[in-house]
């Protein structure tokens, strides 16, 4: 019988690492066999975070960038093997994303790129990977994201129940499951990343660890207004963003400079709850599921219960699905669907012309 053993590989705008995850499709709903996060090198990490934004001479810097990225990729899935005791032999493929680095959907020509050799992957691993989910969507008149919608709906939707999940890593993003299996989502802003770079800056820590930082402040309800004014929040969907639009220089730009930085984290995780709950305003909503890093935010938490009740908000686990590794098996999931010549995007979600099988397949 054929394998139907998938590793998923997914490396998000947050850049706090690489999730890699091994998963069976040997039932209807996914099983997670086992999960790893590698974090990046910090010279890596560094190279990324300046690749995000337009800089000088990108062509020479993108070339090792996505050698690099290649072999910390192959590096992660032959630990993960390991520890889970598979052979190479025994995967069926890799779905890996890739490193976003720009994504510009509304230009009049159109694009999105992900770095990662994923020829060398293929070597390095000697299996098969399935990779440029996005480009596909994209040719067909589609924002090429998010992507995730269509595996939420596989695996969260319930028929006559109107559902929510949200993903809140770097960038938020929604799929709205309605009770008679319609499906619509779309990135609704800053998730983690306008926290991450702050609490960066303001205290040298790659993430608000448990909300910490956050719980000092106090909201400064004036700048929570400028914030929301940003011309993105009126567009209508679909609409997909990233770290490119959303990061520090435009955040410094709303700012009077008089601001504690307790109080701008404080009102930095408010208005990730808000810009995410003005958007689910949805009747007979009664459940939303959270996964990403910020389901880890109590704080964060704490605001969507208050905006959304009577809505009960709650972490992805509880459907049966680890909220940390939501992304990365959906990227397995879609390598899946690839070999199962199956449509990975939803047109209703992305604005493309048509369904399509998405991604290219690099052997080894």
């Amino acid at each position: 019988m054929q394998s139907k053993l998938y590793i998923g590989i997914m490396s998000g705008t947050s850049l706090d690492g690489i999730d890699l995850v091994l998963v069976s499709f040997n039932s209807p709903k996914p099983s997670l066999l086992r999960s790893k996060l590698v974090p990046f090198p910090a010279s890596l990490q560094r190279e990324l975070r300046l690749l995000a934004e337009p800089g000088n001479n990108e062509v020479e810097r993108i070339g090792p960038v996505e050698n690099q990225l290649a072999e910390c990729y192959a590096i992660g899935v032959q630990q993960l093997l390991k520890q889970a005791n598979y052979q190479p032999e025994q995967i069926s493929a890799i779905g890996c994303h890739g490193q976003t680095i720009r994504h510009r959907p509304k230009q009049p020509q159109p694009f999105t790129v992900q770095l990662g050799n994923m020829h060398l992957l293929a070597a390095l691993t000697g299996i098969r990977v399935i990779a440029d989910f996005r480009r596909k969507d994209m040719a067909y008149g589609g924002q090429g994201a998010p992507l995730v919608p269509a595996f939420h709906q596989a695996v969260f939707a319930k028929r006559g129940q109107n559902r929510v999940v949200v993903n809140i890593g770097g960038i938020a993003n929604i799929s709205l499951l309605g009770a008679d299996g319609a499906i619509t989502g779309y990135d609704t802003g800053p998730g983690n990343c306008l926290m991450d770079d702050w609490v960066s800056l303001h205290r040298k820590l790659p993430f608000d660890k448990d909300g910490a930082f956050s719980a000092e402040g106090k909201l400064l309800p004036d700048l929570l207004q400028r914030l929301l004014e940003d011309h993105y929040f009126q567009q209508s969907a679909p609409k997909s963003t990233g770290r490119e639009y959303f990061h520090l220089d435009w955040l410094q730009q709303k700012l009077t400079g008089r601001e504690a930085a307790a109080d701008v984290q404080r009102t930095l995780c408010r208005f990730t709850a808000v810009s995410i709950a003005n958007e689910l305003q949805l009747p007979n909503l009664t459940e939303v599921f959270i996964c990403g890093g910020g389901v880890h935010h109590p704080l964060l938490m704490a605001d969507l219960q208050q905006l959304l009740e009577p809505a009960t908000v709650q972490s992805s686990s509880e459907a049966g699905i680890e909220p940390d590794w939501v992304e990365a098996i959906a990227f397995a999931w879609l390598a899946q669907a690839f070999d199962r010549q199956q449509p990975g995007n939803v047109p209703a979600v992305t604005g493309a012309r048509k369904a399509c099988v998405l991604g290219i397949e690099y052997r080894p």
